[in-house]
C-alpha cells in the first residue's frame, strides 16, 4: 500500500483513495481517545500530517469525514455481530426466550462499542448537518445497505419479527446513540450524584439499560400467540 505522506498532492485515484483511508483511519484513532465532540479539524489536519485545505480536497467537512466513519465502523461491527449471534442464540428456544437472548448479544455487542453508539447519538443533530446533499446521500444509502444487513442476521435468529426487522434494527442503534450520552456524566454531575446519592436514578450503564430498551422493542413486535 502507499504510504500517505510520500507525495505531497495526490494525483492519481489510487492516491486519492490512500489520501480518504489516512483521514477515516486517523479519525477512527481519534475516537478511541475522546468523544465525537471533541474531535476538531485542526486537530485530524495535524494528526494525519496534511494542512487543513488538504483534508477538505478529500472530505467537505469534519462531518462528512465521521458520517464515512460511522458508515465504515457499522460494517465492521456488522461482521463481528453475525458471529456473536450464532454463539449467542439457541435456534431450538421459544420465540420470546430467542428474542431476549438477541436483545442480551445486541446490547453487550453495542455496549462494547462506545464510539459506534456515540456516533449515532452525534448522527441526526450534528453529523447530518453542514454536508451537501450527496454527501447525505451517500451516507444514507450506505445506512441503508448497513440496515439491511443488520436486519437480515435478527430475522436469521428470529424469524418471527418478520417485516418489523428493518425497523427494530433501526430503533436499537438510535436507542444505543440516545443513551450512550448519559453513559459519562461529567464531573460535576458525579460529585452531585455522590453527595446526593438518590439523584443517582438518572445515570445510565449503557448496556443494562440497552438490553431493557431493545428487549422490550423485540418482543413487542413478535406475534402475539
Amino acid at each position: 500500500m502507499l504510504d500517505p505522506m510520500t507525495f505531497q498532492r495526490a494525483r492519481t485515484e489510487e492516491q486519492r483513495e490512500v489520501r480518504r483511508r489516512a483521514i477515516l483511519e486517523t479519525t477512527s484513532a481519534m475516537l478511541d481517545e475522546m468523544p465525537v465532540a471533541a474531535v476538531t479539524l485542526n486537530e485530524l489536519s495535524r494528526r494525519v500530517g496534511l494542512a487543513k485545505t488538504a483534508v477538505l480536497r478529500y472530505f467537505e467537512s469534519r462531518e462528512a469525514v465521521l458520517l464515512d466513519l460511522m458508515d465504515d465502523r457499522t460494517a465492521s461491527w456488522l461482521a463481528e455481530l453475525e458471529q456473536e449471534l450464532v454463539r449467542g442464540v439457541d435456534p431450538d428456544l421459544p420465540a420470546v426466550r430467542r428474542a431476549e437472548q438477541v436483545a442480551d448479544v445486541l446490547s453487550r455487542s453495542l455496549a462494547a462499542h462506545t464510539a459506534l453508539c456515540d456516533l449515532y447519538g452525534a448522527q441526526g443533530g450534528v453529523l447530518e448537518h453542514n454536508v451537501s446533499v450527496e454527501a447525505v446521500r451517500r451516507h444514507k444509502r450506505a445506512s441503508l445497505d448497513n440496515l439491511a444487513v443488520m436486519a437480515r442476521l435478527v430475522r436469521r435468529c428470529l424469524p418471527e419479527v418478520g417485516d418489523h426487522a428493518e425497523q427494530f434494527c433501526l430503533t436499537a442503534l438510535l436507542v444505543a446513540g440516545a443513551l450512550s450520552a448519559y453513559t459519562s456524566p461529567p464531573p460535576s454531575l458525579l460529585a452531585v450524584y455522590e453527595s446526593e446519592p438518590a439523584l443517582a436514578v438518572h445515570r445510565v450503564e449503557l448496556r443494562p439499560a440497552l438490553r431493557l430498551a431493545i428487549t422490550t422493542s423485540l418482543v413487542g413486535v413478535l406475534p402475539r400467540p
